[in-house]
């Protein structure tokens, strides 16, 4: 661990800390991106059942990620590192994730959307394991206010990586599978491996650092998992900059959960091409990789809430300049597609920028527990998207299908869909930034009191 403010991270640990959003990125982004499309296009589910199959998973996330969160701060605190949950977390996530894609055949739809529901769970769990202590890791790595925002230039870096890769080569993947359920089982056994390859390879890289918090901050050793809870929703309670981060941060994971999980349906039925979500995802994700150098130096100057703001109203005017697809549906999305892409490079970095600044400012010995009510909210927001989508198509009378045809959807879906990737995420983001105006910056010394109640 990192002694002073002004000790560098060591470039071990620096890649590896990054390698680890190669699982988190892709294990946040694909779900998200296909499983909807291929519960109603694949398995012939319907609309508003696949809802429950995306929405359950992650109702269980938001439940286990605290009770992990407390179960990482007692192996930091007894053993001065996080990494064992993290590696349980790494070597199981395949046996779930394969098993989303790899339904029998001949299966109903209604028993195909169970095992989809517990492939997912089993999934989700292993993902929490790694991903909670994972988002503790940088205020346990180093006290120092600019070598945290080094570490998540980094982590962003090749977070945007693994978004392109994974949210652009899975559906290609699948495609060259012959699509249908094939192709998705050839899809999830890649990513599977490409995900567990970069878990553990930050497992191996922080091998070595110690996570001891100070020493005023020690707590009882056999305090049960289930406080937890109460540990984080206390930190929400009294840590004024973290619950409206928290805030921003859910209506923002919200904003893009629904946007990526539309972005499918758009190809197919806006677009008129399935294979085009590959270069729609390129288009969103691909400018993260030129910019985010940008951002990093703007954040500097001005300071992260302030970048996150621009970044916000960027995304928010790009979004909504696609509602002109009702009427105008052709190439031109790409466009503005692009500029909500660079934006979101911004609002992918500057809250998990802030958070170990938070985190440090509470005290690292709240670190799990605080990461792991942050991991369940965005997980929640994440979720919330495919749902909010699946909901709307069955509302408006979305006709699901094996995949075997394009099924012809009435006007009204055609137009939800539209709606949302477009006006949906717009307001969620500008409602994002109604909070963000409350935020203040906690004092970045290691040793300041976090800020006492005060209403949001």
């Amino acid at each position: 661990m990192a002694g002073a403010a002004t000790q560098r991270v060591p470039g071990r640990a620096l890649a590896g800390y990054a390698a680890g959003s190669v699982g988190t990125g892709g294990f946040g982004t694909l779900p998200g991106l296909v499983l909807a499309y291929y519960l109603t296009d694949t398995l012939a589910v319907p609309a508003l059942l696949a809802t429950l199959v995306v929405i359950v998973p992650k109702v269980w996330d938001v439940v286990i990620d605290p009770v992990v969160g407390a179960v990482s701060d007692r192996e930091a605190r007894t053993h001065g590192r996080r990494s064992l949950l993290m590696l349980v977390g790494a070597v199981t996530l395949p046996l779930g994730f394969v098993g989303m894609f790899a339904v029998p055949g001949g299966l109903s739809p209604a028993l195909a959307a169970l095992w989809v529901t517990v492939c997912f769970v089993l999934a989700t769990t292993s993902f929490s394991l790694f991903q909670v202590p994972y988002i503790a890791l940088p205020a346990d790595l180093t006290a120092s206010y600019s070598e945290r925002t080094r570490l998540m230039g980094w982590r962003i870096a090749v977070l945007a990586l693994a978004i392109l890769l994974v949210g652009a080569g899975g559906p290609a993947l699948r495609d060259a599978g012959g699509g249908g359920a094939a192709g998705y089982l050839l899809m999830g056994v890649i990513v599977a491996v490409v995900l567990a390859a970069g878990m553990l390879a930050t497992v191996l890289g922080i091998r070595g650092h110690r996570a001891v918090p100070e020493a005023d901050e020690e707590q009882d050793l056999r305090r049960s998992a289930l406080q937890g809870y109460r540990a984080g929703l206390a930190a929400l309670r009294e840590v004024r900059p973290y619950r409206i981060l928290l805030v921003v941060f859910v209506l923002q994971a919200v904003a893009t959960g629904v946007m990526l999980a539309a972005a499918q349906y758009v190809a197919t039925y806006t677009l008129g091409s399935e294979s085009a979500l590959t270069f729609l995802f390129v288009a969103l994700v691909a400018p993260a990789l030129l910019v985010m150098p940008l951002w990093t130096r703007h954040a500097a100057r001005v300071g992260k809430p302030r970048a996150l703001a621009l970044a916000s109203v960027l995304f928010a005017v790009a979004a909504l300049s696609l509602l002109v697809l009702v009427r105008a549906p052709g190439a031109w999305l790409y466009l503005p597609v692009c500029v909500a892409g660079i934006a979101y490079a911004g609002m992918q970095l500057f809250p998990l920028a802030m958070l170990p600044d938070v985190i440090t400012a509470a005290g690292r010995a709240r670190g799990g527990t605080m990461s792991g009510l942050w991991t369940a909210a965005e997980t929640a927001g994440l979720a919330a998207g495919p749902g909010v989508v699946l909901l709307l198509l069955g509302a408006t009378g979305f006709a699901s299908s094996t995949g075997d045809a394009v099924v012809e959807q009435p006007a009204a879906a055609l137009a939800a869909i539209v709606v949302a990737f477009s006006l949906l995420p717009a307001a969620l983001v500008a409602a994002s930034l109604l909070v963000l105006r409350r935020y203040q910056e906690p004092d970045p010394s290691p040793t300041a009191a976090a800020p006492l109640e005060d209403p949001l």
